[in-house]
């Protein structure tokens, strides 16, 4: 039986997203180049992924104005694949709770007094529904 595809990002395509996040759109060739040195992928791998997050969802390609090479263009932010990535995460080891993972980031987490001032703020300015019927 085959595997399920995974609409989440592997780490390898989430490079390749992060370059192009980066530059806009770019053609394969250019999105092989902006990647670290060490990596050394091949042109055909990182053709391969490309093709890979299209039938995603994540980039669209069109015909360069001139020349052979596909432009691709991120139709997914990166707001957007991190808010599917949080989602996915909360379902799979959360049961759904974002308390849990709030919880458990809390817990397992050193933060500093800058971040838990920030987090105090954010909580002030965002009452959730059970504060508001609460006030009434």
């Amino acid at each position: 039986m085959a595997r399920k595809k995974s609409l989440q990002l592997t780490e390898a395509e989430q490079r390749l997203m992060d370059v192009l996040w980066e530059l806009g759109s770019a053609t394969v060739a250019e999105i092989a180049e902006a990647l670290p040195k060490n990596l050394d992928l091949a042109y055909n791998t990182v053709l391969t992924t490309m093709r890979i997050l299209e039938d995603k969802g994540y980039v669209r390609h069109s015909k360069a104005k001139e020349g052979r090479a596909f432009i691709y263009k991120a139709i997914v932010s990166r707001e957007q694949a991190g808010r599917s990535a949080v989602r996915h995460l909360l379902g799979r080891f959360f049961g759904n709770s974002a308390e849990a993972l709030v919880l458990n980031l809390l817990e397992n987490e050193t933060l500093n007094e800058k971040e838990r001032e920030r987090i105090r703020q954010l909580l002030r300015e965002n009452p959730g529904p059970d504060t508001k019927e609460e006030r009434k």
